[in-house]
């Protein structure tokens, strides 16, 4: 669990540091460019559609590991929006909130404990 830990806090700091040099380059143009590069049909497009699905499963197991309740929905478009950022530091968190139990992680602590 440790190693597991030192990985997502490392990703969080490779993440939240390329992305305050890209914002300093180029400003917060994000969605222009992540469209942009779909419309045009090509390897760039294919990649964020790619990644736009798991961004996708990704705030869908957020909420759904919260019941789909109010903060479980908001913690989940969190996730969708936030990607690497926001999970990086989600399941930091989670895993300690659950002592390393990886099916509480994973299920959420009722359906761990069902």
């Amino acid at each position: 669990m440790t190693a597991f830990r030192a990985l997502l806090i490392m990703l969080w700091l490779v993440i939240a540091g390329y992305t305050s040099v890209v914002v300093a380059n180029h400003g917060f143009g994000l969605l222009q460019i992540f469209f942009g590069d779909m419309a045009t049909m090509a390897w760039p497009g294919q990649f964020n559609l790619d990644f736009l699905c798991m961004l996708t499963l990704s705030g869908l197991w957020v909420s759904w590991r919260h019941h789909f309740s109010a903060p479980g929905l908001a913690l989940g478009l969190l996730a969708l929006f936030g990607g690497a950022f926001f999970l990086t530091a989600y399941l930091l968190i989670v895993s300690i909130q659950a002592k390393g139990n990886m099916h509480q992680v994973l299920l959420g602590k009722a359906r761990a404990s069902a």
